[in-house]
């Protein structure tokens, strides 16, 4: 049976297609069919970050109104075997998406694939609701700064009272925490709330911590998965939160300050 996963925040900007894409990229490196499914209806920013933006014939609410099959709207990824996209529409608004519909669609996609990751759009609105609706597992996605986390824990009420799990009493999702853009020379400066601070606010287990990287922007640029950049941090990384979801124990990097060597302390560098 299919995992759906949702990755979702409060707040915008907090980099979930990024988060969407790269998860579900690395779940599919390690050989688990899967499929990323755009919620964000009238934005559509996935088959951007995913490269296949010129692909895209039918979208998520073509296949609910019976207008194409999955055959026809899925996208096969050309760089890794098992990985297929599910784009959203740019033409219609969030209305377009009915419960019955998404759920029809889930169950169909359920039947081919191991993960379906779901890329919610941001808040609280009806597409988001709807992405987290189903969810069996959620990554919720924060900055580490004041606004991000408190918009992250109103997501995290909403997970425990607002799923078809808490409507049926049946366990409940599993959450995980990803903290993105950090930077630990910002938190020693004062300028950015520690891993610390996020967890005693939130208290998600973390899944994996992000470092503030130029990669990231380079990848969305060019339509490539960051997890794809080996040699990024940011690529590293996220594959060391992909083997976390998948059971593997993996130290966390990039949470501390790189000390400076002498003769980094004596050039200036």
């Amino acid at each position: 049976m299919a995992r759906i996963i949702v990755v979702t925040s409060g707040k915008g900007g907090v980099g979930k297609t990024t988060t969407s894409a790269a998860i579900g990229t690395g779940l599919a490196l390690a050989g688990k069919k899967t499929v990323i499914v755009d919620f964000d209806i009238g934005l559509r920013n996935l088959d951007l970050i995913m490269g296949c933006e010129r692909r895209v014939v039918y979208d998520f609410v073509n296949v609910i109104n019976d207008e194409a099959n999955l055959n026809q709207a899925l996208i096969k990824d050309k760089r890794v075997e098992d990985l297929y996209i599910l784009p959203a529409s740019q033409t219609r608004d969030k209305d377009a998406l009915t419960k019955e519909g998404v759920e029809k669609v889930l169950n169909d996609l359920a039947e081919r694939f191991d993960y379906i990751v779901c890329d919610s759009p941001a808040g609280i609105e009806k597409g988001a609701m709807m992405a987290l609706y189903f969810a069996d597992e959620a990554i919720i996605t924060s900055n580490p700064e004041v606004s991000s986390v408190r918009d992250s824990d109103r997501i995290i009420g909403m997970l425990s009272s607002k799923s078809r799990r808490a409507e049926q009493g049946l366990e409940p999702i599993v959450e995980h925490l990803l903290i993105t853009r950090y930077s630990p020379k910002r938190v020693n400066s004062g300028d950015m709330l520690s891993v610390d601070d996020i967890n005693d606010i939130l208290a998600v287990k973390l899944l994996g911590v992000i470092p503030e990287s130029q990669a990231v922007l380079k990848a969305s640029n060019s339509g490539e998965p960051v997890i794809l950049d080996k040699e990024s941090d940011a690529g590293m990384a996220y594959q060391d939160a992909v083997d976390r979801l998948l059971g593997e124990n993996r130290d966390f990097r990039f949470i501390q300050e790189e000390k400076k060597g002498l003769l980094s302390r004596i050039f200036g560098g």
